[in-house]
């Protein structure tokens, strides 16, 4: 297996001229966000340092479903698993769409290279999708505690009662343990934050949040101390500085302190599923689920639900 490396500058400046401009072009389109704009960026590169090396540095007018094919196998056979080599296919598929809408008058006989007949990589889960259970959540809570690690008591139950992405957490503001409940409602809206969504904005939503959530960033503000930094989940330098933390600190917490609690992996949007199904079992609907999520679809918050499977089978022999 080989590793598939960024591309470098110097690989990037020996991709066809052609190649090089319809990807700025493509890239500049107003309505996509910085984060996949990032993805993007490095998904054609990628793909046309491949069309260097294996498609004669064809232009992209010129390459055929083959080579589509092509690209394919090369991904999956340096073990990328199915959601990389399907969003690496995807964001071709649509720098194809670009050019066959705004170049088809230069090439009318250019067709999208990612048809039909290609079929999707096989989709394999390298993880089991399953949420925590209540004795595990409130482990987690219970030894976090015990150990007095307050952000990450914070964390685990604001994402919990809120059901937010990692990026969505990231952006909560220390000013919310001064916000009151919603007036006849037992709960907190967040100020609004920039949720997953298409364009530069994304989805703006206010986040809902409990009286527990509440309590545990009030004790990590009140511990941490008077500093300059506006946001709740922070890291601090070896110079003392206060930042706001990174993605990735979510990300360790989970694989290196949480997963050792529990016993088993932990993963920052396993959260997400976990306060969906947890809704759903305790009898509420599937629509408040939704609400809370902020899915504009149920059929969505219906994948985030995972339950055992033995209810069924009971029901099924009944």
């Amino acid at each position: 297996m080989q590793k598939l490396t960024e591309v470098t500058e110097q690989e990037w400046a020996l991709v066809k001229e052609f190649n090089q401009t319809i990807t700025e072009e493509f890239l500049n389109q107003q309505h996509l966000s910085d984060k996949t704009l990032t993805q993007y960026r490095s998904a054609l590169r990628i793909f046309f340092r491949f069309v260097h090396d294996q498609c004669m540095n064809k232009p992209i007018y010129e390459l055929k479903a083959r080579d589509a094919l092509k690209y394919q196998n090369f991904l999956m056979a340096r073990g990328l698993s199915s959601s990389a080599v399907k969003l690496k296919r995807s964001v071709v598929s649509s720098l194809c769409g670009f050019v066959e809408l705004y170049y088809g008058e230069d090439y009318p006989l250019f067709r999208n290279i990612y048809n039909k007949q290609i079929p999707n990589p096989p989709k394999a889960l390298k993880n089991e999708k399953k949420p925590l259970t209540e004795e595990e959540l409130q482990l987690l809570i219970k030894t976090l505690e015990e150990r007095e690690e307050w952000q990450m008591l914070a964390y685990i139950q604001f994402s919990y009662s809120t059901g937010a992405r990692r990026e969505e957490v990231r952006q909560l503001l220390k000013e919310v343990v001064d916000y009151s409940k919603v007036k006849g409602k037992p709960y907190y809206l967040t100020h609004t934050i920039r949720c997953k969504g298409r364009s530069k904005q994304g989805k703006q939503r206010k986040l809902v949040f409990d009286d527990q959530a509440m309590d545990a960033i009030k004790k990590w503000i009140a511990v941490r101390g008077e500093d300059e930094c506006p946001y709740v989940f922070v890291k601090k330098t070896q110079e003392g500085k206060v930042n706001q933390v990174n993605p990735t600190t979510f990300n360790y917490w989970c694989s290196e302190i949480f997963t050792a609690i529990v016993g088993r992996r932990v993963h920052p949007h396993q959260l997400r599923s976990t306060r969906a199904t947890h809704l759903v079992l305790s009898g509420k609907n599937i629509e408040s689920a939704q609400a809370l999520l902020g899915h504009e679809s149920s059929e969505t918050t219906k994948i985030y639900v995972i339950k055992e499977t033995d209810d069924e089978l009971d029901d099924a022999f009944s």
